[in-house]
């Protein structure tokens, strides 16, 4: 397993095409799905978010990390799984999440990433502060997230 899925800064497509390659050897796979996340230039009050500064609690994100593998693997038939998520500073149009499932057939890897995806994007303690153009900031706000909310009490 993936110890640490964390790299600072945005996440190279080398990487990601590296981890591609890898997989050709494994000829039992027949389906691999990938998901990418980019930091989109969203407009908010006339201001262009020019890049996403992502935070986490690594340690708890690791733990949750492994906990939410254990049962995407006991549900679906997969061979592999494959996560990295940014921390830092990532500039508009830049990769932030790779999400990559591997199987015999096409339909569990593409039902696990899309599972996958959007259990990380509820359940870890990762937050994004949104900068924009003219140097100011907000945090994102996830709504399903309850570390959000646990986080604005404190």
């Amino acid at each position: 397993m993936e110890n640490n899925p964390f790299i600072e800064g945005a996440i190279p497509a080398e990487s990601i095409m590296e981890m591609v390659k890898k997989h050709s050897a494994k000829t039992e796979i027949g389906g691999h799905n990938i998901f990418l996340g980019q930091v989109r230039a969203d407009a908010k009050d006339g201001k262009e978010v020019e890049a996403i500064e992502f935070t986490a609690h690594q340690e708890m994100a690791i733990e949750k990390l492994a906990q939410i593998r254990e049962e995407i693997f006991a549900k679906y038939d997969l061979t592999c799984m494959h996560i990295l998520h940014s921390l830092g500073t990532v500039e508009k149009g830049g990769i932030c999440l790779v999400v990559f499932t591997s199987s015999k057939h096409r339909k569990p890897a593409m039902e696990a990433c899309s599972e996958l995806t959007e259990r990380l994007k509820k359940e870890l303690p990762v937050w994004g502060k949104e900068i924009y153009s003219d140097g100011s900031h907000h945090w994102k706000e996830n709504k399903q997230n309850s570390f959000y909310v646990v986080n604005q009490i404190l």
